[in-house]
């Protein structure tokens, strides 16, 4: 009969070797969004009851608690932002009803869609875990006070800048924890890495430092409108009678959609890549010698996706059937001849309530009427 130690060294060795057969457990963190608000998520007791992370995460979880509640908005930040950015296409982001793997198994196989939803989840960690920081709900870090100087013209640089550096750092030990528990000799943990960092980088990108010297910090109104496309800067106004004669300002997190966007733009350009030996190392190139290796910030992929036409609940895919497309639109990836991959789509009407006859109310609030109209709806046929 087993003595009581060998028992207690093997469950862990069972979940190390459940967890190594999982290919999907990378991403499986984001069932977190399932759990009621009521559930602690951070503890030792609760961090090991936590059924989506590896054991690695789970050490992460155990050693950095508080930061775990910024975890779990960020899986629901991903699976919000996901869904939106990809409403009007065959693969929706639709979510399994239950279980670990919120996605599917279509998850499991290293193709764009994984790609995008790698890169999305490492950038969700980051700006999750930075506005914490700046709300100050975590007692490791805070505002960031690197930003500082005094223009030319003498307006001082100040307020309270979120903290980028210490949510990136935090997405790489928590998100990319699985992919480097396996090694980094195999393609599909090359590729996660490679868009988890991407992800990181698109984020990290909207808080490029600019030098205090720089012009784009004289706090006028002409100037500020010199701010950097991918900046975000709040302000207060300072002056007799709210003239703003002088502004306070600092860098903030831009919304998290404008990060969506670009992820998705960079999903419709990623590049098929393969596992290649150079030298002593393994690296992914272009599958297409003659496309150029992709750069930090695009997404690559192994694996063609499905066409996500019928109905497979085995890997997670509803089908199209049902689902509604734009009957104007021919070629455009939300119309219905792509949508609904073939078999033809039929046209109805419905009465929808709209907002109408809508006027500004000093001081300050929009009000509308609500107003019944008739609209042509097309579905896909079953």
């Amino acid at each position: 009969m087993p003595s009581v130690s060998t028992v207690n060294l093997t469950a862990p060795l069972l979940l190390l070797l459940l967890w190594a057969t999982q290919p999907a457990m990378a991403t499986n963190w984001l069932s977190l969004a399932r759990l009621p608000r009521s559930r602690p998520v951070s503890g030792a007791a609760p961090c090991a009851r936590l059924r989506g992370l590896t054991p690695g995460q789970v050490g992460v979880c155990r050693a950095r608690g508080e930061v775990m509640e910024s975890v779990r908005k960020a899986a629901e930040m991903v699976i919000e932002e996901c869904q939106h950015q990809f409403r009007n296409r065959r693969w929706n982001c639709s979510t399994t009803p239950r279980g670990i793997n919120v996605f599917g198994r279509v998850m499991n196989q290293g193709t764009r869609e994984a790609a995008f939803v790698h890169a999305l989840s490492s950038a969700a960690v980051a700006v999750a875990v930075t506005r914490a920081c700046t709300r100050g709900e975590l007692e490791r870090c805070g505002c960031d006070r690197k930003v500082r100087g005094v223009s030319p013209e003498g307006f001082q640089w100040s307020g309270c800048s979120d903290n980028l550096s210490y949510g990136v750092a935090f997405s790489q030990t928590f998100v990319d924890e699985p992919e480097r528990a396996r090694g980094l000799s195999a393609g599909r943990p090359l590729m996660n890495l490679h868009n988890n960092e991407a992800g990181r980088k698109v984020a990290h990108h909207f808080f490029s430092f600019i030098s205090p010297q720089d012009p784009v910090f004289i706090f006028n109104v002409s100037c500020l409108q010199a701010i950097l496309h991918n900046m975000q800067v709040e302000c207060k106004c300072h002056g007799v009678s709210g003239s703003c004669e002088l502004r306070t300002c600092w860098k903030v997190m831009p919304p998290f959609r404008r990060v969506g966007i670009v992820l998705k733009e960079r999903f419709d350009g990623a590049t098929e890549v393969r596992l290649t030996r150079i030298g002593s190392r393994t690296a992914l190139l272009p599958r297409d010698p003659q496309v150029k290796p992709p750069a930090a910030r695009d997404l690559v992929y192994l694996a063609p996706s499905p066409d996500f036409c019928h109905l497979d609940p085995d890997n997670g895919i509803p089908g199209t059937a049902g689902r509604r497309c734009n009957g104007t639109s021919r070629l455009a990836p939300d119309g219905c001849e792509l949508v609904c991959c073939g078999p033809g789509y039929r046209a109805g009407r419905a009465e929808v309530v709209q907002r109408c006859s809508c006027k500004f109310s000093w001081c300050c609030s929009v009000r509308c009427q609500q107003c019944k109209n008739t609209v042509t709806i097309h579905t896909c046929r079953v």
